[in-house]
């Protein structure tokens, strides 16, 4: 089996070295954030947007040098580590961990960032939009809010139990809820809602992830006409809805099939989906 490389902090490494210690920040507080990107037909989809949401979460929690996390600096070290792994002209999940460096405890030694870039193939199984997905409700814990619910924080035990339920009743996908029991985001994306000809999605201050796909969908669906609301949303409305979709950086629009005995449509979904294949490459350029 070849062998699969890394890129930590500058140095390129194989993925299987020891890179961290038992005092790395990352580890032992969840003191980072990470960003999940698409590579497709040789470039970043969406990674100026990309770059504003990690820069802004960065400044958030207080970690100097953010700026470095640019463009040129993201594209120029995945297409390095791209063609080391002998990955070119395909489409590769990118996944960038920004984390606090040094030691300390609660009260970091210093704010200097230091960061993991990881590469790999999107099976074909991820590029197939035309099967829906099943999902439930994952009502064991509820995901609580804050300002920095928002980030895609590497703080994810309610994502971890969320995945364990998805996977011990075998759902593509699961739903959560915040702290209140309103709709908040799927295990790894961002949900919308299409009921009576307008576009829900649960706003940023209900506790979802401020998603780069989601973004982007209400960006497209407003080119289209489609009303789009940010809204606090019950999940009552699953039984209601005439359509559902989730949507994240690598899977764009993915839409839902079924809830318990409930079955979806998928028109404005597979408008999105088409969309996306062309929509933003002038900006991405």
């Amino acid at each position: 089996m070849s062998t699969i490389y890394i890129n930590y902090n500058g140095k390129i490494v194989a993925e299987h070295d020891l890179v961290i210690s038992a005092e790395n920040r990352a580890f032992r507080y969840g003191d980072g954030l990470f960003e999940t990107m698409l590579w497709k037909d040789g470039d970043i989809r969406f990674l100026n947007f990309h770059v504003q949401r990690l820069q802004e979460g960065l400044g958030m929690l207080h970690m100097e040098d953010s700026h470095r996390f640019d463009t040129f600096f993201i594209k120029s070290k995945t297409e390095e580590l791209i063609r080391k792994n002998n990955m070119l002209g395909q489409q590769v999940r990118v996944r960038l961990i920004v984390f606090r460096e040094g030691g300390g405890l609660y009260s970091p030694d210093t704010n200097k960032t230091a960061f993991v870039l990881q590469i790999a193939r999107i099976p074909d199984s991820l590029r197939d939009k035309k099967i829906g997905l099943i999902i439930d409700l994952y009502t064991e814990y509820r995901k609580p809010y804050s300002d920095l619910s928002k980030l895609k924080s590497n703080n994810a035990l309610i994502y971890v139990l969320a995945g364990l339920h998805k996977r011990k009743h075998r759902f593509d996908e699961v739903l959560l809820l915040n702290q209140e029991g309103f709709l908040c985001e799927a295990l790894s994306s961002n949900i919308f809602i299409y009921y009576e000809k307008v576009l829900y999605t649960p706003a940023i201050s209900e506790g979802c992830v401020a998603g780069v796909m989601r973004r982007v969908v209400m960006d497209m669906a407003a080119d289209e006409g489609v009303e789009v609301v940010e809204a606090q949303i019950s999940p009552e409305i699953m039984k209601q809805a005439d359509e559902i979709f989730c949507t994240n950086a690598v899977h764009g629009v993915q839409w839902v099939m079924g809830y318990k005995q409930k079955r979806y449509f998928n028109k404005i979904s597979r408008i999105l989906q088409e969309k996306l294949l062309t929509w933003g490459y002038d900006e991405d350029n």
